[in-house]
């Protein structure tokens, strides 16, 4: 028997038990607990990169470039691909990303109808900041683990996301 305090899944848990006491409900305490923290966490990255006038999505899109190195450019669909966005939702992130002068987009060098986003100087700066702030979140909440708890943890989520296709 578990004598940790419960959480709010176990009360919807012990709701389903009491009307429904057929069912499994082992999915729904993962899987609910996995989007609460989904959840909360978004909402701490949201503030956290708020901080430097950009939302999660944009960071995304300014990280992505980030980890592709030194030259930190590549083609609007490399980025729709890796983001899993659609070419219009990527071109309102894009628009409002050039604005701010955090990327600049120029005609690719090797195909006349192609275009190349890159990272300024200016967005080099905020996304090394951003990606701290972002870090210093995921790190507290993980600081209710210890190393091997959450190893253990990211090698069973790791194992969901592979076999799910995720």
């Amino acid at each position: 028997m578990n004598n940790s305090p419960g959480d709010p899944v176990d009360a919807i848990i012990e709701q389903w038990a009491q009307v429904r006491p057929d069912l499994d409900t082992t999915a729904m305490e993962v899987f609910g607990r996995v989007y609460r923290l989904s959840r909360t966490l978004g909402d701490r990255m949201d503030k956290a990169y708020a901080r430097f006038g950009i939302s999660r999505g944009e960071f995304d899109v300014l990280a992505t470039l980030r980890r592709s190195d030194a030259p930190y450019t590549l083609s609007p669909r490399q980025l729709s691909a890796t983001l899993m966005l659609t070419t219009g939702g990527m071109t309102g992130r894009l628009d409002k990303l050039e604005r701010a002068g955090l990327l600049r987009r120029s005609p690719d060098p090797h195909d006349r109808r192609g275009l190349q986003v890159t990272l300024t100087e200016e967005g080099l700066r905020l996304v090394d900041q951003a990606v701290m702030a972002g870090l210093e979140v995921q790190t507290e909440a993980l600081s209710h683990l210890n190393e091997e708890q959450a190893g253990q943890l990211a090698g069973l989520l790791r194992r969901l996301v592979l076999e799910t296709g995720a």
